[in-house]
């Protein structure tokens, strides 16, 4: 018999691609069921102040329309006492909506209307009357920042370890420095857009029981979130979510179309569909806009000596939202005196939420900026000094790394992209009417694994059922289980069947944070390990095989049956093994957790070098991203398919980050102006060029039992700063902010 070859390394195309692109794949607004009644949620148009009057009778005059829901008229609801409703909710205040009059920002859901079709929900908002008495609003982060103070410490800081202490002396160190570089950074807000609209289905099952299809990255999490806030048990709410059409961190907590939608089934004992529009996808979370300054010096030889790193950046008045920003550069490189702050200020909008990358994107930016302008000013090429500053070592926290291909990165991306082919000089390289630019930076994201279980089926036909209610959010997470779980009993992919995103499965947490195959794959490895302890005890149990006198490891799993490594002629199948089990299935539920005493010793962490070439239109300033290498050291690389196209997405939204995305607010209004697609710009296929991913061999027997790290946000936090340093090179010019518009050059 052929030899088991893994299924790890594999480039296994999505076992779900035929069902997304013949659009047989249901999302969460793709369940039909009879008498099923649509509503829409009707926002606040002012900022801050209060409903003074809200009169909904023209709009539920209308034929079709069966009711609507203001702060009037809701329920009394459990959730009202509790303070945190779902996994991923920051140190506050949870917003509540329809709670009472009050407006806490623009956009605010205020009501929902329901009718027996979508276009009628929208139609009756029209007729609805509203007035409201107006308070003085502050959204404009530049204008308040001295009011920036200390985040509150909360559960949350748990993932997002708030600034380390000072070391040393950074005053002393950077003015005693021959080379010294201070810059401020801004960019501005960014709303997550993934293709797929927020949509919640609610059926109403009668005695209290739902079954909600729901846009999330998470089915447990929108599960405790239902149950909490309308006191339900939670075996009676059933969140399903076998497909997201992205999500970016959008769907980490739930969005307000989940409480509207459950709120009114339950009201009106009647399933509900609430389907947020484009627009509206503006009015719930966002990447914060950050203000940064940083101070960095090195000595005659390039070595740093200092870095100073502070970030203000915005939150909502009820909830202390922060990210992750100052914290990596020292990190990656090993200077002895730091001085790093991060502080928030309270303005009148919506929380801000994770996106992509959350701080470590916002972050990279100001560091490799600052890095490169370093570099030049010490006239060291500007790979060779980080090349100089290099270290195995986490001197933040004084740790080695569990593993660190870092510098092969650097050499591997060089040599790809033809960095030594660089003339070092600004504004020395042309193509035609074209300045040409070369750009790299470094890209750090933290390697995390959280508790997780998982469930395993063998069923009588010697196939294997994984079940998890973890989500695949469109990186691929049903196709690379497969495959782990594959490996796990030796078996062809096609006899192994990965159930998920449902939270009647075995709990795994939120998608993201790039944790997900860490943190679920381990759980289908120990119940793989498990299944294998059970099958051979059976195996040895049973008469007329040589099993009995072996141990669990001599034998191999491969291809359905049982192998004695010294006497391959000697096997069973994993059906007779079922059938001298009484025909039972064999069923085995594995919790993996982490095992913090280890890994307490290491820091853990996907890296990667970015080199990027601009062209710059000399005469207009248009930029244009030509080409872009990065490699990436991320551990094992559980499907080098599906892991490319990851890096390739994040790249592609570096891109985007640095020349195209911003959301535009109008502080006289405090309104976001430009919720739409059509000018929220974002790229297309026409600004996408040449674009290339390595992934370097990096073996680490520590991180988690796969050797795994996640790459969902390593692709794109080197991506921005790699493109403003071939700007630089290409034009001679410095741009501190982004996204970088083109008369900025001019």
């Amino acid at each position: 018999m052929e030899t088991y070859k893994s299924q790890i390394g594999q480039p296994v195309s999505r076992l779900e691609g035929h069902s997304k692109v013949t659009g047989t794949a249901k999302y969460s607004g793709d369940y039909q069921v009879p008498g099923l009644l649509y509503g829409y949620v009707v926002n606040s148009t002012i900022t801050k102040g209060k409903i003074t009057r809200f009169d909904t009778s023209r709009a539920k005059a209308l034929p079709g329309v069966a009711e609507v829901f203001t702060f009037e008229n809701r329920p009394s609801l459990a959730w009202f006492d509790l303070q945190y409703a779902d996994m991923d909710a920051p140190p506050g205040s949870p917003f509540r909506p329809l709670q009472d009059s009050d407006i806490l920002y623009n956009g605010q859901p205020i009501g929902l209307v329901v009718a027996e079709t979508f276009e009628l929900a929208r139609f009756a908002v029209t007729l609805l009357d509203i007035e409201y008495e107006q308070e003085p609003f502050e959204t404009n982060l530049r204008g308040e920042l001295s009011k920036a103070r200390s985040p509150k410490v909360g559960l949350a800081t748990m993932l997002k370890p708030l600034p380390p202490r000072p070391k040393g002396d950074f005053e002393k160190a950077f003015n005693a420095s021959p080379n010294q570089v201070t810059a401020e950074f801004f960019h501005g807000t960014e709303h997550h857009n993934p293709l797929e609209l927020f949509a919640t289905t609610t059926i109403y099952e009668g005695n209290g029981k739902l079954t909600i299809y729901d846009k999330t990255q998470g089915t447990i999490n929108s599960q405790l979130y239902v149950a909490n806030i309308f006191g339900l048990k939670y075996k009676d709410v059933r969140v399903v979510s076998p497909y997201v059409g992205g999500a970016f961190g959008s769907a980490l907590r739930p969005q307000y179309q989940l409480f509207l939608s459950v709120l009114a089934a339950l009201e009106l004992k009647k399933s509900v569909l609430v389907t947020l529009d484009r627009s509206q996808m503006f009015t719930f979370g966002h990447r914060p806009p950050t203000f940064q300054k940083t101070s960095f010096s090195a000595d005659n030889n390039g070595i740093i000596t200092g870095l100073n790193h502070e970030a203000i950046s915005e939150t909502s008045r009820f909830e202390d939202y922060t990210e992750v920003v100052v914290n990596w550069s020292n990190m990656l490189y090993p200077a002895a005196n730091t001085l790093m702050k991060y502080k928030l200020v309270e303005l009148d909008v919506y929380s801000p939420l994770d996106m992509r990358a959350p701080g470590g994107v916002t972050g990279m930016h100001a560091i490799e900026s600052t890095i490169d302008e370093l570099a030049y000013q010490s006239k060291i090429d500007p790979l060779q000094f980080r090349l100089t500053n290099y270290t195995e070592i986490d001197v933040s926290l004084n740790r080695p790394y569990s593993s660190k291909e870092l510098r092969e990165c650097y050499l591997q991306g060089a040599e790809k992209f033809g960095w030594k082919e660089r003339d070092p000089e600004p504004r020395s390289m042309r193509r035609g009417n074209k300045l040409v630019g070369y750009g790299m930076a470094t890209g750090i994201w933290e390697a995390n694994q959280l508790p997780a279980k998982a469930e395993g089926i063998l069923t009588a036909d010697g196939k294997l059922k994984i079940n998890s209610a973890v989500t695949d959010i469109g990186t691929g997470t049903l196709t690379v289980m497969t495959q782990i779980a594959a490996d796990e009993l030796g078996l062809p992919i096609e006899d192994v069947e990965f159930a998920y995103g449902d939270s009647k499965k075995p709990f795994a947490p939120i998608q993201g944070g790039s944790f997900t195959v860490s943190t679920v794959g381990s759980a289908i490895k120990a119940v793989g390990a498990a299944m294998r302890k059970k099958l051979f005890s059976i195996a040895r149990k049973m008469k007329g095989n040589a099993f009995s006198d072996a141990d669990l490891q001599d034998v191999v799993f491969e291809h359905g049956r049982l192998f004695l490594g010294n006497n391959p002629a000697q096997s069973v199948s994993f059906s007779a093994i079922i059938e001298a089990n009484g025909n039972k299935p064999i069923r085995i539920s594995k919790f993996s957790v982490p095992s913090v005493l280890k890994l307490k010793k290491y820091s853990r962490a996907a890296h990667s070098a970015v080199f990027v070439e601009v062209e710059v239109d000399e005469e207009l300033g248009v930029i244009n991203v030509t080409r872009a290498v990065t490699a990436v050291a991320a551990g094992k690389i559980i499907n080098p398919k599906t892991g490319r196209s990851q890096i390739l997405g994040g790249m592609v939204w570096g891109i985007s980050k640095a020349l195209r995305e911003e959301t535009i607010q109008d502080d006289t209004l405090g309104k976001y102006m430009n919720q739409n697609l059509a000018e929220y710009h974002l790229p297309v296929h026409a600004d996408i060029h040449e674009l290339d991913v390595i992934f370097v061999d990096e073996k680490d027997a520590i991180v988690n039992e796969l050797g795994a790290k996640g790459i969902g946000e390593i692709g794109i936090v080197g991506m921005p700063p790699a493109i403003t340093n071939a700007i630089f090179h290409a034009t001679g010019k410095r741009i501190y902010q982004l996204p970088v518009h083109f008369d900025m050059l001019l």
